[in-house]
């Protein structure tokens, strides 16, 4: 058994580990895929504080290895069931597991496309986080693909850097807020392209056009340097329900604090709900939660 169990090897999973080892506690980090989490396949990271430049890859590597050298154990396995206790019991497919605490940090994926060449270009000018992204396209033609509030939110940030946004969405409306399309389709440099759907992404080394085809059959192409995917996440917290709430979207029902409404069971980063899912962020929840974690098991021992 051990003091807190960390579900999720990402920048959330593996912060709070870092924390709750140098406060003492044993910590099995478990991971369905990578340590690092999905930030490896990043080439370059801006925008994290005194790192800027680093690739995925080494964030990573760093990362994983400042919790390993704390004394985190680690074991590759994907988790599908929770149950409550003391101690609260992880179950994987692989095993299962016992702890005082469970922090859940299982992040969410992008949803993606579906298209042939997406996942090569993903960082050679295909993004899913403008924010993340969008200061390396300043000057250039890029395309933002989706109609919801997150979409329209990064073709305006985007206008303040790129040359020319093309907005595509597959419906003849977007389906964003009335005053954030107000706030777009004011900028000059925002071009819709409504019914519409991305069909194909053009490329050498890095992304050239998309092909875009309209409801009624007609293929165009359109030349551009970057394409910014926004048509949802995919957090995968199924496994909790029952001692976590979970909105409609899939996200854990947290605060700041990362508490859920389970005694002893938190949930960090972008698996939970919150405005900004950043790396700066993940990390801040990591340490929030190993913290509330390390506090729980010491109010267990004074009872």
């Amino acid at each position: 058994m051990h003091d807190i169990i960390v579900i999720g090897g990402g920048t959330a999973g593996l912060t709070a580990a870092i924390y709750a080892r140098r406060a003492a506690k044993t910590v099995l980090v478990i991971e369905a895929k990578a340590c690092g989490g999905q930030i490896i396949s990043t080439p370059s990271i801006e925008n994290y504080p005194a790192a800027p430049g680093i690739s995925g890859f080494d964030y990573a590597t760093k990362l994983c290895g400042q919790a390993e050298a704390l004394g985190a154990e680690f074991v590759y396995d994907r988790v599908t069931g929770l149950k409550d206790g003391d101690p609260k019991t992880v179950i994987g497919e692989k095993a299962e597991y016992t702890g005082r605490a469970v922090i859940i940090a299982t992040g969410s994926e992008n949803r993606k496309l579906g298209l042939p060449d997406e996942e090569r270009l993903t960082g050679r000018g295909v993004s899913y986080c403008a924010t993340c992204d969008g200061a390396r396209f300043r000057g250039k033609r890029v395309a933002v693909n989706g109609g919801g509030n997150t979409a329209l939110e990064d073709a305006l940030y985007l206008s303040d850097l790129a040359d020319t946004v093309y907005l595509i969405h597959r419906r003849d409306a977007f389906r964003a807020d009335p005053s954030t399309v107000s706030l777009v389709l004011a900028r000059g440099n925002v071009k819709p392209v409504l019914n519409s759907r991305v069909t194909g992404l053009v490329a050498d080394r890095r992304l050239r056009a998309v092909r875009v085809t309209s409801a009624g059959g007609e293929e165009t192409e359109i030349a551009v340097d970057g394409l910014f995917v926004a048509i949802g996440r995919e957090p995968g917290n199924r496994f909790a329900e029952g001692l976590a709430d979970i909105d409609q979207a899939g996200y854990i029902v947290a605060g700041e604090d990362c508490r859920t409404k389970t005694p002893g069971l938190f949930a960090a980063g972008d698996c939970r709900t919150k405005e900004l899912r950043q790396l700066v962020t993940a990390a801040a929840d990591g340490a929030v939660a190993a913290d509330g974690a390390s506090k729980y098991i010491a109010s267990l021992a004074g009872a």
